[in-house]
């Protein structure tokens, strides 16, 4: 073992045994009205964060009611007939607490972070504007303003956003997966205050609702407490499920999208894998840190450092994802250097993973870069209660206790069947964004 190799070893070790126990401290709890609670004790610090998740994204759209979900986050800050607009965010700045939210493919989640001792501020807040939100019509109209506005800056101005939003179209032919999580802006041009409404009645229920607080608290206090400013809420009915299954591919699609904006040519490709549920999703973590995750991984070193083809190279895979997502990595284009020539070096990395083992050394590197990742993110309350979250809405918060488990079990022998299996030709999806006034290279349709 390497000096390096064993200094990361005995972090990771000193990380695990500092950090607090986790899965037998959490206090579980489902309401009559369906909500379910999550509860975890960190008497470290004075502070606590509460957070509210809905089952609810972009997932559950369709074409012509995109962006939903996000729109209706925006106006979950515009007030309520008690608290008007404006005063959650003031509540909490005057409590010296962050509040914040954010809408993904799965879900929508709200957050506050502040002192342990006014936690009973925020329950009232939260149980009040998850049963009387105004949606006023003049709100809701300079909302849609600024909504259309972010998507503007974020995406049709941001030319890796815009490539990023036409390779997830190309990819996902059925599944909503496939539909950006702002919207279109001609469907978010259109969505009514009705719309609206019909969404948050739809969704926004304690049986759609997960509450998760960690921090300097007395769990069975406050669960009491949980239950005396939800407990009345009504149930709600149950939101339509999502059936869409993705159909297989039988050939690679490609998308080639051409953008003023755009100051270096960029290759985008994924790979549609399963998600948690499968036991190959263990391996296809793995393999998305050693292929895109960071300097230190093959496409950083390879292209960039070693080729001198891109300027950077990363990727990603969504182990937590409620439906099969995909695997994505990209590369930006040096000065100088062809989409050919990058497009070709990224392929090269990924057939290398499905004829080269990995060695013992670098699948060793990546599951203590994975298991210090995620160490580390116990050591924040937030981050605490994010991960508690996340788990529970992939299926239940206690798969959280065998994810390094099943990491550090991945083999070479595991790497190259997954590889063999989902880097298949015929399962690519590449997108190409050149920049508009040199038109770049010539790309051919293949």
């Amino acid at each position: 073992m390497t000096a390096a190799r064993r200094l990361v070893s005995l972090l990771v070790l000193l990380l695990a045994l500092s950090a607090p126990a986790q899965a037998a401290e959490v206090l579980e709890a489902i309401l009559d009205n369906g909500l379910k609670v999550l509860l975890l004790e960190d008497h470290r610090s004075p502070v606590a964060t509460f957070q509210i998740w809905y089952r609810v994204g972009s997932r559950n759209e369709r074409p012509g009611l995109t962006g939903l979900s996000h729109l209706l986050e925006h106006m979950m800050f515009k007030g309520t007939a008690r608290f008007g607009p404006g005063v959650f965010a003031t509540t909490i700045e005057q409590l010296g607490g962050q509040d914040n939210a954010f809408t993904s493919q799965d879900y929508t989640a709200y957050f506050v972070n502040l002192a342990a001792d006014r936690l009973d501020v925020v329950l009232e807040l939260e149980a009040d504007r998850v049963q009387h939100l105004l949606l006023d019509p003049k709100a809701f109209e300079a909302e849609r303003r600024v909504v259309l506005e972010e998507r503007r800056t974020r995406t049709e101005d941001d030319p890796v956003s815009a490539m990023a939003e036409e390779l997830g179209a190309i990819a996902f032919r059925l599944h909503p997966y496939g539909l950006p999580i702002i919207g279109y802006k001609e469907d978010i041009e259109r969505l009514t205050v009705e719309d609206l409404r019909a969404w948050y009645r739809a969704y926004y229920a304690p049986s759609n609702a997960l509450v998760v607080a960690v921090g300097d608290f007395n769990a069975a206090e406050l669960l009491e407490k949980i239950r005396k400013a939800f407990g009345a809420i009504p149930r709600g009915p149950d939101p339509p499920p999502v059936r869409v299954v993705e159909p297989g591919q039988d050939g690679e699609r490609r998308v080639v999208v051409k953008k003023q904006e755009a100051r270096l040519a960029f290759v985008f490709m994924g790979y549609l894998t399963p998600n948690h549920a499968s036991p190959d999703s263990f391996a296809l973590d793995v393999l998305a840190t050693i292929l895109a995750a960071g300097r230190s991984s093959r496409l950083y070193q390879g292209l960039v450092y070693e080729q001198r083809l891109a300027l950077d190279a990363g990727g990603d895979y969504s182990f937590l994802a409620s439906d099969p997502d995909l695997f994505t990595f990209y590369a930006s284009v040096l000065p100088g250097k062809t989409v050919e020539e990058v497009e070709r070096a990224l392929l090269a990395e990924v057939e290398r993973l499905k004829t080269e083992p990995v060695t013992d050394e670098e699948l060793a590197r990546a599951k203590n870069q994975i298991d210090a990742g995620f160490v580390f993110r116990q050591d924040s309350v937030f981050r605490r209660a994010m991960t508690l979250a996340r788990f529970e809405l992939a299926g239940d918060w206690r798969l959280m206790d065998r994810y390094l488990p099943g990491i550090r079990a991945v083999t070479p022998a595991d790497l190259l069947r997954v590889a063999r299996t989902y880097f298949d030709p015929d399962r690519r999806n590449t997108g190409i964004l050149l920049p508009l006034a040199s038109h770049g290279p010539a790309v051919p349709d293949r």
